[in-house]
């Protein structure tokens, strides 16, 4: 396994004698002019997401809203979307403010939510979120690379307001 991915980031350019450019994994031939090693890694090579993913993600962005007691369910969801491969932002709904956010897109209040692009789904069921991201374009699980996106941080608990003007200190 290491070998593949060692042989996988080892690439060639080169340019035969009609000047066509090469790409290779190969050495060039001895006839190449201009022959160059090229160790691409990371996002350059085999890392970017698909071309299928960035046009579904582009077309049709995903919100998943949630709560911070919301366990199972909202693991579930976050597991349907990180095995797809499918990148998200996630909502979670500490305040009135988002709570009136999420009455408004889905007409209620029970989570998770997933959004995609102008499609609501309100069916927290792995085939229902499937469904959506299928409808949507994005690519099925074990095409794209699997994500590992977390649940966000609790909120921090209310702290209190701080004075407007600190106390004078007394002269001595």
């Amino acid at each position: 396994m290491l070998a593949a991915s060692t042989a996988w980031a080892q690439q060639y350019r080169w340019v035969d004698e009609k000047g066509h450019v090469h790409y290779t994994d190969t050495p060039p031939p001895a006839t190449a002019k201009s022959a160059q090693k090229k160790n691409l890694k990371g996002s350059e090579l085999g890392q970017q997401e698909s071309y299928e993913m960035m046009q579904a993600a582009r077309k049709a962005p995903v919100t998943l809203y949630t709560f911070t007691e919301c366990q199972a369910p909202c693991q579930m969801a976050r597991d349907v979307l990180n095995k797809r491969g499918v990148p998200f932002r996630e909502k979670q709904v500490s305040s009135q403010q988002m709570l009136d956010e999420l009455q408004k897109v889905s007409g209620g209040t029970n989570v998770p939510v997933l959004v995609v692009g102008t499609q609501v789904e309100k069916n927290a069921s792995p085939d229902a979120f499937n469904q959506a991201l299928d409808i949507a374009g994005y690519p099925r699980a074990g095409v794209a690379k699997p994500r590992n996106q977390q649940a966000p941080p609790k909120p921090a608990p209310d702290a209190p307001a701080a004075p407007a003007e600190a106390p004078a200190k007394p002269t001595s």
